[in-house]
């Protein structure tokens, strides 16, 4: 344990004998120290010294300290330390009696006259160091006014901006620019001339105000008083173009503090991965951060928040999570904007397991969440398939009577009910809808065309589809796409009333349809058509228009058209690098086909091996099939058990590859023999 003791007597012999040692003139005569006795007084003079309240701890800390034997002690005392004393004792006073000021001034007498009074107590040569000490310790904007005025008259003009700058520091902290403002016009008026300080200062001002066209006003007049920027305003300016949106302007200044080595503030580091996660430059935003990492700043609550969004938006969850992991290794406690980014990463990226362990935390916190959490977490848990979970969310939603279930929530139920075959769930979910006063729209209506042939009641899709031909309703391409995957599941007797349904509306697709099921020739006119109805399409319904027109063909068995919309696929890129060929291996990619997409695919690139088989050409050592497990989002077939069976059904010497999932492969002398045995111009039946 440490003791204390006094510094100023000697009640115990120990410190007497030490003290007497130290006054002795012949005292620690060391040969190694010849000059020590020389410095003898200083040491006195360092023990006469004592901070207030010293001999009262030392008495209380000793027991058999003697009042009389202190009072008798000489003791030598610094007169530059008392006058130092007594000099700050008055600037306290002078602080403290400007703090009631206001509350207890007379209205007889004048405020001005009343603060010079009070100013008067530190003497007519008032050091510089004293008046911005009173000045940055006054809260009233008015009297600091009065007590700048009555400053300026004991210091010179050349030190003026000194006052000025403390006097611009107090609106900045009570947010107050057009003060501020007013205050830097006064002090061109009266010539005094601004320095980095005052700009610097000004500049937060404004920023805090959110006023950043005046930052960037004042940022562009320092060069007309010589004012070269220095790290507190690079930083400060990065923040405003930053959130301003001034791209070009805030990476500018970054590089140019990263050039100088100026330390850039925390809060624009943030402003700029704000600034990289609105342009969609997530990269970037993880960039910045680690240049923020790499020059020792700390990262703070709001930055690792606009990290998590930014990863949100990108959905990229796994990022989000190591962020979160790390933010909470630093010590830093999240809040409801941080569970927030972490739900809408989690949703977005499909992590359920995360995301409901959020929501669960959230709800143990008492957080309290919103209708685009709710919609986002539901969604989510009908797009995996979590149905029980989505339900309880959804009644958790109804029971906080803050966030009344929106179109979007019941259109993703619906749609979950729809894919899992629900349909009288659906159904009532439907008429709930409907009993909270919304509207039917293209987009449940295709949800319950889907829900119903997946049921194969066809009569109850041709009355959706008279629903909305009666209401005028405008069927767009997700609909139609609907349509075709509808018939893909109807035997080829009940295909009719569906492919009379699209005539009315879609000649075109009419047409398409008709054509195949009635299994026309091919004139030209039908690749015309089916090339015209794939380059017209959304781009995000186009490959799903083309594999539910593969899957279609293969259901009636019309092979020769199915390659040719196939090679359509190809020549409008909605399909690409479907083959791959390199010195030691052949592959077939047919990630994100439909069954009857896939089946197609392998035809083709059978024929392809074939003839280079049969001219000749040297296989390569490995042949590889990749399905990539992954489900069609209206099929509850996957493509990589599907396609093991088809295999072993012709005999074809893929073998499922045991360290890579979803692929089949083959060695190039198994593939020879198995050429050979078929034939090697004859075609595989498709099945």
């Amino acid at each position: 344990m440490v003791h204390a003791y006094p510094l100023c007597s000697s009640p115990s012999s120990t410190f007497s004998d030490f003290t007497t040692r130290i006054s002795s003139p012949n005292s620690f005569a060391n040969p190694k120290f010849p000059n020590f006795n020389k410095k003898s007084r200083k040491f006195k003079i360092f023990l006469s010294f004592q901070p207030p309240n010293s001999l009262e701890d030392a008495n209380h800390n000793d027991p058999h300290a003697n009042s009389s034997t202190l009072s008798k002690s000489k003791i030598w005392v610094n007169p530059k330390i008392l006058s130092s004393g007594r000099v700050w004792s008055k600037t306290q006073h002078a602080i403290s009696s400007l703090a009631k000021l206001d509350k207890s001034f007379d209205p007889s007498d004048p405020i001005e006259q009343q603060v010079s009074e009070i100013l008067k107590c530190l003497g007519n040569n008032a050091a510089e160091r004293d008046a911005e000490h009173v000045l940055h310790n006054i809260a009233n904007p008015e009297i600091a006014i009065l007590a700048l005025e009555y400053f300026k008259k004991k210091l010179e003009p050349e030190r003026h901006v000194v006052l000025y700058n403390v006097l611009l520091k107090l609106f900045r902290e009570i947010k107050d620019f057009e003060k501020a403002e007013k205050v830097f016009e006064e002090m061109l008026q009266r010539g005094v001339k601004p320095n980095v300080v005052t700009f610097s200062t000004l500049i937060r001002c404004a920023s805090l105000c959110s006023l950043p066209h005046k930052s960037v006003e004042l940022f562009e007049r320092m060069p007309s008083f010589r004012c070269e920027p220095d790290h507190n305003v690079s930083s400060s300016m990065i923040y405003v173009y930053a959130r301003m949106g001034n791209v070009d302007m805030a990476l500018k200044l970054y590089d140019d503090a990263k050039n100088e080595k100026w330390p850039v503030r925390t809060v624009a580091f943030s402003a700029l991965i704000k600034m990289h996660g609105v342009l969609g430059n997530y990269d970037e935003c993880l960039s910045v951060y680690k240049d923020l990492k790499a020059l020792g700043v700390r990262p703070h609550l709001t930055l690792y928040n606009a990290l998590l969004y930014a990863m949100a938006k990108a959905k990229r969850p796994r990022d989000a999570q190591g962020l979160y992991e790390e933010m909470k290794m630093n010590g830093i406690l999240p809040n409801w904007a941080t569970y927030s980014a972490l739900l809408e990463a989690y949703s977005r990226g499909r992590l359920s397991k995360e995301a409901l362990r959020v929501y669960k935390e959230m709800k143990e916190k008492e957080m309290k969440m919103n209708k685009f959490l709710y919609g986002m977490l539901i969604d989510m848990c009908a797009d995996v398939g979590c149905v029980d979970e989505a339900e309880e969310i959804f009644e958790d939603m109804k029971r906080s009577e803050t966030c009344e279930p929106n179109l979007i929530v019941y259109s993703s139920l619906i749609n979950m009910y729809s894919c899992i075959g629900k349909v009288l769930e659906a159904e009532a979910m439907l008429n709930e809808m409907i009993s909270h006063g919304f509207e039917l729209n293209i987009f449940v209506l295709t949800m319950f065309v889907h829900c119903y042939g997946k049921a194969r009641r066809t009569d109850d899709v041709v009355n959706i589809f008279n629903k909305i031909w009666e209401t005028g309703i405008t069927p767009d391409d997700r609909f139609w796409d609907c349509l075709l995957n509808v018939m893909i599941e109807l035997p080829k007797e009940e295909l009719g009333k569906i492919t009379n349904c699209i005539e009315k509306t879609n000649p075109k697709l009419g047409y398409i349809v008709t054509y195949l099921t009635e299994g026309g020739e091919e004139d030209g006119y039908f690749i015309k058509e089916t090339s015209e109805l794939l380059s017209s399409a959304k781009d995000d319904v186009k490959k799903s228009l083309c594999n539910n027109l593969l899957d279609l063909c293969v259901n009636l068995g019309v092979q020769d058209r199915a390659r040719d919309i196939l090679d359509l696929g190809l020549t409008l890129k909605i399909y690409s690098d479907i083959q791959s060929r390199s010195e030691t291996q052949w592959c077939l990619n047919l990630k994100k086909l439909s069954v009857g997409a896939a089946m197609t695919a392998f035809h083709v690139w059978i024929d392809d091996l074939s003839k280079a088989f049969e001219s000749g050409e040297e296989l390569p050592q490995i042949l590889g099939i990749c399905t990539v497990p992954w489900r069609h989002r209206r099929s509850e077939k996957d493509l990589a058990s599907v396609f093991e069976s088809y295999l072993k059904e012709h005999s074809a010497p893929f073998h499922k590859a045991t360290n890579m999932d979803g692929w089949f492969l083959t060695t190039s002398q198994d593939a020879k023999s198995w050429l050979q045995s078929r034939g090697s111009i004859d075609r595989v039946v498709i099945g």
